[in-house]
């Protein structure tokens, strides 16, 4: 614990709850406090926002997402959330409380660990980022700060504080959120973070485990970035000789710079690590790591801070490359420099400029954000997405995107923020982004009852839900094509956008009468006076009905349909027309067994006093032909 400085929250008691013990760890966005829930009577830790940030209501809207995303995880591996709340200019998160101490406390004290401690570690962390990944959301800052060790070993992921939903990742031109050792390629880049992003940081971290220093190092954050960009991580084996092949494999797995070519997720990245667990044997798995130092470095490299982009020429606003304070030379190392100065591959324009500025320093991005005309982005909180995009155009400014979020303080449709944020300098011919409000992040299912069914659609989408499957069933109350329920039911809470199925009234069931053996005609006037349409089939069919009679239909007798349901008619065209087998001198018996094989009903006639079992005649010759499933008498052989 710091304890250089007086912390005036220390002793306190805040939001007349929480009692705040011990200053525990300062972040780059906010310092951990052990407290106690004087409600509750139980030990927690206190996460508060530095109250410089608690005036950004960007900050603070991802902070307070930190807290809903997490409670929503509910995983063991997962720091859990309890509260969330401000006092003044206090805005904090109530947290489960872990005695011990993190992962980086471990790599300063002892180095490299064993590949079975190391992936002790890394698979619980993998579970928690997977469960995070399938409930569709990214960390986007994993790293060994924020890595847990219990005391009594249980190993949690904390600092969901950069979380976001994985649909929203998108292109933040102007600046990166996250810690420069752990940041992938693309998010250097481009801006984006995805799952992909998440398992990147995992094999850096799985190579610091295992080696006890970082893949990439350098003076300034500059550099590192350059080595992302443009070097694969080292395998581990390079720094730690005898190390399992395999655990080369899974760290240049999760590490690739392409993330089109990494484990779609950490779901995928913790399969691949139990099949490699699996492969290794026991000498591999306790290799003992040489005796060495863990590496020393600046904390404040570790720390989540915000991260100014480098973009190419041509490919973004001046005043981003400004803000980057680029080193006055290249790392130290025989050759170092003339790799960077030289060095060539896919991310060509980019490497160009780092070392154009590496050499000439800070002095050409002044030089370079002096050049060209700025405007100052308008104020647009508060506005419609309509209105926002209209005062934007007149003030010559593009659109270059929209992204949706949830607030419990702006109205639903109305603009959050924009990127670059509202009096931000900018070029005159640049685009901003407008984040847009999708209202509070849950809201109540309203009551549709007995509306009519485009009615409730309409109320569902006003409230912010989506109108989902619609079903229909019989109801005595409820009249035809109005609501009858919802799934989920009125007064459920959901989150926006969440589907609403619809169960729509068909009216009251009409018993379906029996219309086999009636011409098409009167079927049909059948068929009207229970309030039932009829619709005669094409194709005819054989059957015992007559020709032109109803064979068949559909539903059949007794099924229950809804008031102008329609009702198939299949009409027959007489019956089959069958040979008749010759049974004359057979026994009865087989002469029976032998004309219903052949399709047709057998009926016996014994003449008075005659005990023969021999067939004497037929009633259709043999040889001849009768309808299918007509009968056939056969008599036997008198006195």
């Amino acid at each position: 614990m710091d304890t250089t400085l007086q912390d005036p929250l220390v002793g306190q008691l805040l939001d007349g709850r929480y009692r705040i013990d011990a200053r525990i760890a300062v972040g780059g966005m906010a310092t951990v406090y052990r407290a106690v829930d004087t409600r509750l009577d139980r030990v927690l830790a206190l996460k508060v926002m530095h109250p410089a940030l608690a005036t950004d209501a960007a900050f603070v809207e991802r902070f307070i997402r930190e807290a809903k995303s997490v409670a929503r995880l509910a995983h063991p591996n997962v720091v859990a959330v309890f509260d969330q709340g401000a006092q003044g200019a206090y805005v904090y998160l109530a947290m489960e409380y872990v005695a011990g101490c993190t992962l980086r406390d471990i790599l300063r004290e002892r180095g490299a660990l064993q590949p079975r401690a190391a992936l002790d570690i890394l698979e619980p962390v993998l579970a928690a980022l997977g469960a995070a990944h399938r409930a569709g959301f990214v960390h986007r800052d994993m790293k060994p700060e924020n890595v847990l060790i219990g005391d009594d070993g249980r190993v949690k992921v904390a600092d969901f504080g950069l979380v976001r939903a994985v649909g929203t990742a998108t292109d933040t031109t102007g600046s990166l959120l996250g810690t420069v050792s752990y940041l992938a390629p693309e998010q250097i880049e481009q801006g984006t973070a995805d799952t992909r992003s998440d398992v990147y940081a995992c094999g850096v971290v799985l190579y610091e485990m295992l080696t006890g220093g970082k893949p990439h190092g350098g003076d300034t954050a500059a550099q590192v970035i350059y080595q992302h960009l443009n070097e694969d991580v080292p395998a581990p084996s390079g720094a730690v000789p005898g190390l399992a092949a395999g655990l080369d494999e899974l760290v240049a797995a999760a590490t690739a710079r392409n993330p089109d070519i990494r484990p779609e997720d950490a779901v995928a990245l913790l399969a691949r690590s139990r099949e490699i667990r699996a492969g290794l044997t026991e000498e591999q798995l306790d290799a003992m790591p040489p005796q060495a130092i863990a590496e020393e470095h600046d904390a404040a490299e570790d720390r989540t801070s915000v991260i100014p982009r480098v973009i190419p020429p041509g490919q973004g606003t001046a005043h981003h490359t400004s803000r980057l304070e680029m080193p006055p030379s290249a790392p130290q190392g025989p050759g170092r420099g003339r790799r960077l100065l030289s060095g060539r591959g896919r991310r060509g324009p980019l490497a160009v400029l780092i070392a154009v500025l590496l050499v000439l320093g800070t002095g050409a991005g002044v030089w370079y954000i002096n050049s060209g005309q700025f405007t100052r982005v308008p104020s647009l909180l508060g506005q419609t997405q309509s209105a926002a995009e209209k005062r934007l155009a007149d003030e010559g400014l593009d659109l270059k995107g929209v992204e949706r979020a949830y607030s419990d303080t702006v109205k639903r449709g109305t603009v959050i923020s924009s990127d670059p944020g509202s009096g931000e300098r900018i070029r005159g011919n640049d685009a901003v982004k407008l984040v847009i409000s999708r209202g509070p992040e849950i809201v109540k299912v309203p009551d549709v009852e007995s509306l009519a069914l485009a009615e409730a659609r309409r109320e569902l989408k006003k409230t912010g839900l989506a109108p989902g499957m619609v079903t229909r069933e019989f109801s005595e109350e409820i009249d035809r094509g109005k609501v009858i329920r919802t799934d989920p039911r009125a007064g459920t809470e959901r989150h926006p956008d969440s589907a609403v199925a619809l169960v729509v009234s068909k009216g009251s069931p009409v018993d379906v009468p029996d219309l086999t053996g009636l011409s098409v005609e009167d079927a049909t006037d059948v068929l009207d006076e229970a309030g039932l349409k009829a619709k005669v089939l094409p194709d005819r069919v054989n059957s015992p009905e007559e020709a032109g009679e109803i064979a068949r239909q559909t539903p059949g007798s007794g099924a229950e349909a809804a008031e102008g349901d329609t009702v198939e008619l299949t009409v027959s065209k007489g019956p089959r027309m069958l040979p008749v087998p010759d049974v004359t001198g057979k026994d009865v018996d087989e002469a029976r067994s032998t004309l219903e094989e052949a399709g047709f009903e057998v009926k016996v006639d014994r003449p008075f006093l005659s005990f023969s079992d021999t067939v004497k005649s037929q009633s259709v010759e043999g040889g001849e032909k009768a309808a299918e499933g007509s009968t056939i008498t056969i008599r036997t052989k008198g006195l």
